[in-house]
This record gives C-alpha cells, sequence and structure tokens, in this order.
C-alpha cells in the first residue's frame, strides 16, 4: 500500500476486517475455555492494539469494563517488556488489580504480532478465571492479601514455551486446576488465532506496517469525538448519588466539566475506601468514567484510543473510586457500575434526549463447593435486573446494565452444580413507571439439589436505593434475596444445605419522564405483557384495564 492517506471508503472496509478478527478471535476462546463464567457468561473481551500499545479494536460483544482497562494495562506491560525485548511466541501476562481490570480474577493476556522480525500490533485478551486462590471472591476479604494470587506483568510464554515454573505456582494456588489452565489456554490460543489473521490480513492488503491504518483510525474516532463534545454547552455540571455499602450508604460525586471541545471529570467529594472487598481501583474508575461518556456522545464508533484521548479523568487517592493497595477489590463492580448512572445525572439538564434513567443492574455470585468424589468446584452465576428507560425507549427487561455478561443457561447451570433452577420469571410492577416504563425485573429460585453444602457468596447491590428515574420517572423496584423464604443480607457469604432455596428478586430500572404521559394503549400492552398488573396500572398510570378486554382508559 501507499504512504498517501487512506481514503474513506478503504479505511471502513480494513476498520470492519480488524474488528471481525477481534469477533473471531473472542469465538475462538469462547469455544475453547473450560469455565462456564467465559465459555456460556462472556465474561471477556479481546483489544487489539498498534505497535505503539494503542488500542484500534476490540471484539464486538466484548466486556465494556475491559476495553477501557486494556490500554492502561498495555502500557504497564510495554513499561515492563519494551517492544524491542520481545521475541516471536512471547506472551505477556499480569492480574494485579491496579494495572489489569481492578481485581485478581481477571487474567489480561498479551500477544505482540511479529511482521518478520519487528513487532506490527499487540493483541489482548481478558478473561475472568474461575478461582485464582486466596480465600475466594467474597466481600468479607478484608485486604488483597486474602483475594488470591498476584501476577505482576511477566512472560506468561517465552518464545513458545509455557513458563514452567509460572505454572507450577498457578497449579499450587487455585482450586480448580482444568478449569483455571483451560481457560487461560484458551486466552494464549486467543492470541496466537489473533496474531495469524492479522498476519492473513496484512498480506492481503500488502500492508508492511500497520502505523498509518492506526493513525487513520484513531484520528477518525478522536475527529468524531470532539465534534459531539463541542455541541454540549460548556460548563460545570455536578451531581452526588447514594450508594449502600455493607451496613452503611456512601456518597459518590462528580463534576463534568465541559470545555469546547474537551471533557473532564472530577469524583472528589466521593466517600473513603472501605474495609471489605468493594472497593474500586482507577482503572475501573477511568474505565467505567470513558464508557458513560461514549455512551452518551459517539455510540456507533468502535472503541478506541482515539475516543479516550479529549477525556480527562480524576478521582482523590484513597477514595472509594482511587483506592490503595491493600484495599480489597473483589466486589469493584458493586461500586464501580454506580459511576455510569452518576455521569449520565450529571449531563441529564443538557443531554436529555441521550441520557438513560438508572438501571437495575445484576447479580454476581460465585459458588462453591467440595463434590462428593473430593474435587472442588468453583462457579459464576450471573442474573440481571431491567434497564432503565430513556427518551422514547422503554427499558428491557432482564438486561444486565452497563456490564454485558450472557445468561447461563439454566440445564448449563444445573449440570456444572448440581443445583436445579426451579423457576425464572418476570416480575409485573418492577420497572419504573415513566412516560417510557423501566425494564422489569426478574425472580429466580436455585435448589441445592446437589446433596453437599454449597457456599454462595453475593454480591448483591441496589437493595436501598433503587434504580432512580429521570425527568419525573419513577425509580424501579428494590432487588431481594432470601433463603427459605428469609431475607438475608445482600453482601456476604451464605451456605446452602442440601434442600436449600436461594430466592433473588432482581431490580427494576428506572422510568423516564411523567407516568400520566404514558400511552393509554402502551398501558394496556403493559398489563397483556405481565410487565405491569391491573392494580399497578391504575395506581402508577391512572389507567383502568380491563382484564376481560385487554382495552383500557384513562381513569
Amino acid at each position: 500500500m501507499s504512504k498517501a492517506p487512506i481514503d474513506a471508503v478503504s479505511l471502513g472496509i480494513m476498520w470492519d476486517r480488524l474488528i471481525a478478527i477481534t469477533d473471531e478471535i473472542l469465538t475462538a476462546i469462547v469455544r475453547t475455555a473450560f469455565s462456564v463464567g467465559v465459555r456460556e457468561a462472556w465474561d471477556l473481551a479481546c483489544v487489539m492494539f498498534d505497535a505503539k500499545g494503542r488500542s484500534i479494536a476490540q471484539a464486538s460483544l466484548s466486556m465494556p469494563a475491559f476495553i477501557g482497562t486494556a490500554p492502561l494495562t498495555m502500557r504497564h506491560m510495554l513499561a515492563r517488556y519494551p517492544v524491542e525485548s520481545l521475541k516471536p511466541g512471547d506472551v505477556l501476562v499480569t492480574n494485579d488489580p491496579w494495572l489489569g481490570t481492578g481485581h485478581t480474577p481477571d487474567i489480561c493476556v498479551a500477544r505482540p504480532v511479529f511482521r518478520g522480525d519487528r513487532v506490527v500490533g499487540f493483541v489482548m485478551t481478558i478473561t475472568h478465571l474461575p478461582d485464582i486462590g486466596g480465600a475466594g471472591l467474597a466481600i468479607g476479604n478484608p485486604d488483597l492479601y486474602h483475594e488470591g494470587l498476584i501476577l505482576p506483568v511477566c512472560k506468561l510464554v517465552e518464545a513458545g514455551t509455557f513458563n514452567p515454573l509460572l505454572r507450577d505456582i498457578l497449579a499450587n494456588n487455585v482450586r480448580v486446576v482444568d478449569e483455571v489452565f483451560g481457560d487461560i489456554d484458551a486466552n494464549v490460543a486467543g492470541t496466537e488465532v489473533g496474531a495469524r489473521l492479522v498476519g492473513e490480513f496484512m498480506d492481503e492488503y500488502g500492508i508492511d506496517d500497520l502505523q498509518p491504518l492506526a493513525d487513520a483510525i484513531i484520528a477518525q474516532s478522536e475527529g468524531a469525538m470532539r465534534r459531539e463534545l463541542a455541541a454540549i454547552p460548556d460548563g460545570t455540571y455536578r451531581r452526588e448519588m447514594a450508594i449502600e455499602t455493607v451496613t452503611e450508604a456512601l456518597d459518590l460525586a462528580c463534576a463534568v466539566t465541559v470545555e469546547g471541545d474537551r471533557i473532564a471529570l472530577d469524583f472528589a467529594g466521593t466517600g473513603p475506601a472501605a474495609p471489605v472487598a468493594i472497593n474500586v481501583p482507577f482503572c475501573y474508575t477511568r474505565s467505567f468514567a470513558s464508557y458513560a461518556v461514549k455512551c452518551l456522545t459517539t455510540p456507533s464508533i468502535p472503541n478506541n484510543d482515539g475516543t479516550l484521548l479529549p477525556i480527562s479523568i480524576s478521582a482523590p487517592e484513597g477514595c472509594i473510586l482511587a483506592a490503595t493497595k491493600p484495599s480489597p477489590t473483589g466486589g469493584r463492580h458493586t461500586v464501580g457500575w454506580f459511576i455510569v448512572p452518576l455521569v449520565m445525572s450529571c449531563l441529564a439538564d443538557v443531554l436529555p434526549g441521550r441520557v438513560q434513567a438508572d438501571s437495575g443492574m445484576a447479580t454476581l455470585m460465585l459458588v462453591t463447593a467440595r463434590r462428593s468424589d473430593g474435587r472442588e468446584m468453583a462457579t459464576q452465576y450471573f442474573l440481571a435486573g431491567g434497564l432503565g428507560a430513556m427518551d422514547g425507549h422503554d427499558g428491557r427487561a432482564a438486561v444486565p446494565f452497563p456490564t454485558n455478561n450472557a445468561v447461563v443457561p439454566s440445564e448449563v447451570w444445573e449440570r456444572e452444580t448440581g443445583m436445579r433452577v426451579l423457576y425464572r420469571r418476570m416480575l409485573p410492577d418492577t420497572g419504573g413507571p415513566g412516560r417510557f416504563r423501566g425494564g422489569t425485573g426478574q425472580e429466580a429460585a436455585l435448589v441445592n439439589t446437589s446433596g453437599m453444602p454449597v457456599d454462595v457468596s453475593i454480591f448483591g447491590l441496589r437493595t436501598k436505593f433503587p434504580a432512580r428515574g429521570f425527568l419525573g420517572g419513577a425509580p424501579g423496584a428494590a432487588r431481594e434475596f432470601a433463603i427459605n423464604g428469609s431475607a438475608i443480607p445482600p453482601k456476604g457469604r451464605h451456605a446452602l444445605a442440601p434442600g436449600d432455596t436461594l430466592t433473588i428478586r432482581e431490580a427494576g430500572g428506572g422510568g423516564y419522564g411523567d407516568p400520566k404521559l404514558r400511552a393509554v394503549e402502551a398501558v394496556a400492552a403493559d398489563v397483556a405483557a405481565g410487565a405491569v398488573s391491573v392494580a399497578g396500572a391504575l395506581s402508577d398510570y391512572d389507567v383502568t384495564v380491563d382484564p376481560a378486554t385487554g382495552l383500557g382508559t384513562r381513569a
């Protein structure tokens, strides 16, 4: 290819091809991984970088958090191993929460892509391992040292050979060795697939250097972001919100300053780090803060370093959004997910048509047990609340946000754990009333039919502070947990004896706009679909629905 500027059509085609490559890498990992969290819940990501370590493409179904942390992880890796020190067949790794994704179970694996003897880019894959040792993923861990083995940036594979000492260290520190190594090997294989596909791509287009293409992708994205920011009125917009910790509430604060084509987010005023595992390393805060800005400005443009350049983010060191070592961070999502609705609320007055009411978010649990044959079990379970509504759109039922984990099929869950899914059903009247209704939550009942005691580590949220509605919309319903019908604390480790039933009632999303402005036909359709009860239609929307005909009238 000549060194002339890349025309728009060629840029679009090649950009899409790079994204397709990352999608293929992600699919390869899902098909070869061992753990339920990766092969069923898609708790993973793939990001491609140029030789300078700038992100240029991502897999379409990557986790939002990982996309945002990966560029920082790549910089830390290159600081430890400069490009000129790397050899073909090298694979770098880390799970350090402050260098990676914010907690120890997530492993970041990166491979340099060589063209001859020269590095032209990198492929990074990130997955959530089923176990990394320590006390396990639990809210009560008092410090980082309880949260498992921590790998600094090091070579997992050197010149094509897996580091035998590192493999032994890992094998002697995790409970489910086969699943852990099955996932790690899937990561390594994914990066190898990526390096091969990038080489084939460069052959097809006659490219010896990815740099001109990377420059064009980043410049195009940066320009689009700057144009959108320039359209927002200059000013500083502030909001605070209270969230639950374990025993008390804590305030998150944000000031968003828009000045021309740049935006700055400052989380000064946020409460201090906690003595339990809900603290957020700044890398995770930066990820979700930039994600919120991107959702409001350029949601249709694939993520890369260009969209990050006009954004600056800061938080006071030692606050819960910029926790320092050795703060425990295993449940960093229980606080970090709130960054997105906080930022959106800051800009609700100037971008009313783009902001989204708060979502019910999701429940993350880790289920562990010792099987009857002596083998250990460690498996994740996700369950989603309702999505927040926005201008012109009702929230979807049982959709996680701002994360995007897939649903683990009940049949898979039952086979892996021996626990039966008694039912999963939508919960009417849990979505916040509004001109556009919040998404409904769901209820699930899990029965311990395994014949053995099972420990369930729950990271529940939105039990005290439901999803807020915006611009006159009402909040969604709160989340609830119970064992055998008795309420249990939403954050903590609980023992399920054989025959016990764990019930989860997921939170609904917030509504958008005045509920009394919702169309009568829409309310009647909600009742027919089971999203709203007849009583709820009357009390929340002033609409009487005839159960016999399904027709509604304004009361």
